[in-house]
């Protein structure tokens, strides 16, 4: 149970409130003139992106700006390893709910040799020994079992989603490894420190987005959505599955 001192009240609480203004703002936004039948609630994602973004630029960035400057570059790979290693073991998870074996097993084998022999996921020897590494989420296998997208939904702090995907991160938090640390600071330590080391990541690829795009908004949506649809189709699309209300088969 989720107390009120843990770590992932406040964005629990501020994700669940935003579905529900979310979902109350939906059906009066579907119709407004031109509006993107993927994205009915815009105005609103649109602040909450302008929020994220503003955010992002006062401290997120700063701070994995500094961490890239600061820490040897082995060390933050050691880090991405260690952060990447417990996402197998979710990933292992919602394979095994997909029903695909084969990614399930290679999965297990991923995890087991760098948890035992790369000391605790630091190192990758599963990568450098040619093992093909997977990544699945609750939302794709949603997704794969036919729940449909939903509204497009920017979320604070957690940037691009869908109601699908938001339902399923709320869900995909207590299939994060780093709560079963009993140590409320370690634990709280390890949770900043992914992100920070999440953000040190796509440090480059912000820098392009921010130069190349029109509509940085727009470019974001876009580009999530396809690719979210990618993952759980296997790359192939149809103009209803762009349409969320295409999901529901009562329209």
């Amino acid at each position: 149970m989720t107390t009120l001192n843990t770590p992932l009240f406040p964005m629990r609480f501020a994700m669940g409130t935003l579905l529900t203004a979310a979902l109350l703002l939906s059906a009066g936004c579907a119709t407004r003139p031109g509006a993107d039948p993927r994205d009915p609630i815009e105005p609103f994602n649109r602040s909450i992106a302008k929020f994220n973004d503003e955010a992002d630029r006062i401290v997120l960035k700063p701070i994995a700006t500094g961490y890239v400057q600061a820490v040897p570059e082995l060390v933050r790979t050691g880090v991405n390893n260690f952060f990447s290693n417990l996402g197998d073991a979710w990933t292992f998870v919602n394979s095994v709910l997909q029903l695909k074996p084969q990614q399930a097993g290679e999965t297990a084998v991923r995890f087991s040799i760098n948890t035992l022999f790369g000391l605790g996921g630091l190192l990758d020897i599963a990568s450098e020994a040619g093992m093909p590494k997977h990544k699945e989420d609750f939302g794709l296998t949603l997704g794969r079992w036919g729940v449909g997208t939903g509204p497009y939904v920017v979320l604070p702090l957690l940037g691009p989603s869908t109601l699908r995907d938001s339902v399923a991160f709320g869900i995909e938090t207590n299939g994060n490894m780093l709560r079963r640390i009993d140590s409320e600071p370690l634990r709280s330590g390890l949770y900043v420190l992914n992100a920070v080391d999440t953000r040190a990541t796509y440090l480059q690829a912000g820098n392009v987005l921010e130069e190349a795009a029109l509509d940085k908004y727009s470019f974001t949506r876009d580009i999530y959505l396809q690719r979210r649809r990618s993952l759980i189709t296997g790359g192939e699309s149809s103009p209803e599955q762009d349409n969320p209300a295409a999901d529901d088969p009562k329209k």
